[in-house]
């Protein structure tokens, strides 16, 4: 440790030890290991197994950039992770969104490395993890920057662009930063927990004439069948779906529903809760994806088929739906296509309700 960081760390960490005592913080859940040095040339992206979480650290040029930081006990398991990375400095830490499992693991980052930059899309939201957050934010001389949509924020020779939320919400997934990271001719999206509406709305905003496409998409929601939408999805067309997820979690994350449209989009779903940490390097041309758990398949389970009805038009709407929809037409107005552009390009809307 560096003699500036050790100085903040013990500037710091005082109170945030004594929080952890009465709160019984846990011990990371198995050891970590130092990893080589990434390739300067690279975009280096570890997708870190924080349970029923979310927590992604970008590297180039030996800068690094985290994306939200896991819930309040996984903090030691990303510090440790940090260190395991040769991590001495933040370019910048972002908060997608204020709940918990998001929010909960910064606090211990901010209390022990240097950062130049701390976003978040609010400066206020009742909770006390969220005021931790704010504190150590404070105690290293920084404010919360809440990004507006367009704003770039620079890591080594990658960039990062903000594209949500663009309008502000009452439901707090939907307030999520939403980041395109571009390096070369490859780009990862981060959605935090952005739900449909948000997503429907993010579209709009930017219009047809905006690239969405992706090579790996950090999937919303943890899976849940409120994110993933089939426009968004469509658009964005990754050929890697990384769902950040606990085993067997009282959410049922990941939801059937989402994970058949990610099958019909033919992207590879990844999960930490199948594979533990996930790195994707990108050497500006294409993505490299290894994992943890080594003895996992190198086709993770996950994917459903898509589903053999295709879907379902109603001939006097115009109207097309997921077969599981609970507006579907009456037999005599049902026409069925094979699949989504298909519908589209015989002149059908998708369903407001079951294709958002």
């Amino acid at each position: 440790m560096n003699t500036r960081r050790r100085s903040l760390a013990c500037k710091l960490l005082a109170p945030l030890m004594l929080a952890a005592l009465l709160l019984g913080c846990a011990s990371p859940s198995r050891a970590l290991e130092p990893t080589e040095a990434a390739a300067p040339d690279t975009l280096t992206v570890h997708f870190i197994d924080v349970g029923q979480a979310d927590c992604a650290l970008l590297e180039n040029r030996g800068e690094f950039l985290l994306i939200d930081g896991g819930n309040r006990e996984d903090s030691q398991l990303v510090i440790s992770y940090l260190e395991g990375q040769g991590v001495e400095e933040l370019a910048a830490v972002v908060c997608t969104h204020a709940h918990e499992d998001h929010v909960g693991g910064l606090p211990g980052v901010l209390a022990v490395y240097p950062t130049q930059a701390v976003y978040a899309p609010t400066s206020t939201y009742s909770s006390n993890v969220f005021d931790d957050f704010l504190y150590y934010t404070d105690q290293q001389g920084l404010s919360v920057t809440i990004p507006a949509p367009g704003d770039t924020i620079s890591l080594g020779d990658a960039t990062l662009t903000v594209l949500g939320p663009v309008h502000s919400y009452a439901e707090t997934n939907d307030t999520s930063i939403v980041l395109r990271a571009e390096y070369g001719e490859t780009a990862f999206l981060f959605t935090g927990d952005m739900e449909t509406t948000a997503e429907g709305d993010m579209l709009d905003y930017w219009g047809e004439e905006w690239n969405w496409r992706a090579d790996v998409l950090k999937v919303g929601h943890h899976g849940s069948d409120t994110s993933t939408g089939y426009r968004f999805l469509r658009e964005v067309s990754p050929q890697y779906a990384v769902i950040s997820v606990g085993a067997d979690n009282a959410y049922g994350h990941p939801h059937e529903e989402p994970l058949s449209r990610l099958a019909q989009a033919e992207a590879q779903v990844l999960r930490t809760d199948q594979l533990g940490h996930i790195l994707a390097v990108s050497d500006g041309e294409q993505v490299t994806i290894t994992w943890e758990n080594t003895g996992a398949r190198t086709a993770p389970t996950g994917s459903p088929e898509p589903s053999a009805d295709g879907f379902i038009g109603n001939k006097r709407s115009k109207i097309f739906h997921d077969p599981r929809c609970a507006n579907l037409p009456g037999e005599k107005n049902r026409v069925t296509f094979d699949d989504y552009d298909q519908a589209l390009a015989a002149g059908y809307t998708p369903c407001g309700n079951c294709l958002e």
